[in-house]
């Protein structure tokens, strides 16, 4: 068995002397519990706190960033090697040029092993302000059972089924999600169905009431015997209260299912998926906080838009009123952007 350490935890907003030594706490409580790893909330060292709105109140959170290699970190790396357990820590990383949502795991000889930083930002809220990851990383895990193959998504990733396929197909054998948002009834069974469609062990930590619901989870991805007889993959579902709570991952188990089962790699059609890595965003999905929002088959051949500020996150804003940080088209499109604002435009051909 695989043990992994729901660190389901109220947070301290931004104090983060008080998130260390909870955390810390926390931790000490999983190894007692015989934990391999420890995975904690989305954003652990401010709670998952907010971007303020102000320009002052944002250059304080922005201050908030960790260094990867600081004194933060550091902590956790020098305790998973006093506990020999490993640690998935979840921060507000340090970049440029706005930070990211970063979760690092590390073994327990104190090593990180995978630095991941959320692809989905949640663009249509406060999460604008934060730079996305480029990536989904699977890495392995030396743990007192063996070599075991983790991946990470953070919240909003999971809401998408291409992260955990992406991980699956990276050779993930369990995925460490983090969390920062109620869980209804439709996210818990959503993040079922990642298990269930990739055959792969997932582990889900929110924070405790009052903050968020708790409801922490975790599914092994086993959805039926050997005689083709359902069985349940839920491991462990809490409720609203803090605490650490284990969950046990049959590691061998899982391996011996995906040997025999047919969801997975083995029947799948890439070549009939070739829309998947589209950038085009059409009717009725096109939404002004997308990163992605200008739509070039949805422009009339010909028609100018027209900068008309920029926005402090780095992007643009059209006089139509679209936002966008990068402009992705269809062929014929072209892009023109002078030196002067008023001097830049787009036509599509």
């Amino acid at each position: 068995m695989v043990r992994i350490a729901l660190l389901q935890l109220p947070g301290n907003g931004r104090d983060q002397e008080a998130n260390l030594a909870d955390g810390v706490e926390a931790c000490r409580a999983a190894a007692q519990l015989g934990a391999d790893i420890a995975l904690f909330p989305e954003m652990w060292n401010i709670a998952y706190t907010p971007c303020p709105e102000d320009e002052p109140g944002r250059t304080v959170w922005v201050g908030q960033a960790l260094n990867t290699e600081g004194p933060f970190v550091s902590h956790f790396r020098s305790l998973a090697r006093e506990l020999g357990m490993a640690i998935a820590l979840t921060y507000l990383e340090r970049w440029e040029p706005r930070p990211r949502n970063a979760c690092s795991i590390i073994d327990r000889n104190g090593e990180v092993v995978l630095r991941y930083s959320k692809v989905h930002t949640c663009d249509f809220s406060w999460e604008k302000a934060l730079t996305p990851g480029d990536g989904f990383h699977v890495a392995p895990l030396d743990t007192a059972k063996g070599e075991v193959q983790f991946g990470a998504m953070i919240c909003y990733d999971r809401e998408f089924p291409e992260s955990a396929r992406v991980l699956m197909l990276k050779g993930a054998e369990i995925i460490l999600t983090p969390n920062a948002c109620e869980i209804d009834d439709n996210r818990f069974y959503q993040f079922r169905t990642r298990a269930f469609e990739n055959m792969v062990g997932v582990a889900m930590v929110n924070y405790a009431g009052p903050k968020r619901n708790g409801r922490s989870c975790a599914f092994d991805g086993m959805a039926y015997e050997e005689d083709g007889t359902p069985r349940d993959m839920l491991i462990v579902e809490v409720g609203e209260a803090p605490g650490v709570y284990v969950a046990d991952f049959d590691i061998e188990a899982i391996r011996s299912y995906r040997e025999r089962e047919t969801w997975g790699n083995a029947y799948r059609r890439p070549a009939a998926y070739g829309l998947l890595p589209s950038t085009v965003v059409r009717e009725p999905f096109v939404s002004r906080h997308s990163r992605a929002a200008i739509v070039a088959d949805v422009i009339p051949p010909g028609e100018r838009l027209t900068l008309e500020s920029a926005m402090p996150s780095g992007g643009v804003v059209f006089s139509d009123g679209v936002e966008a940080d990068y402009l992705a088209f269809t062929s014929g499109a072209t892009v023109s952007i002078g030196a002067a604002p008023e001097a830049a435009h787009l036509v599509v051909a």
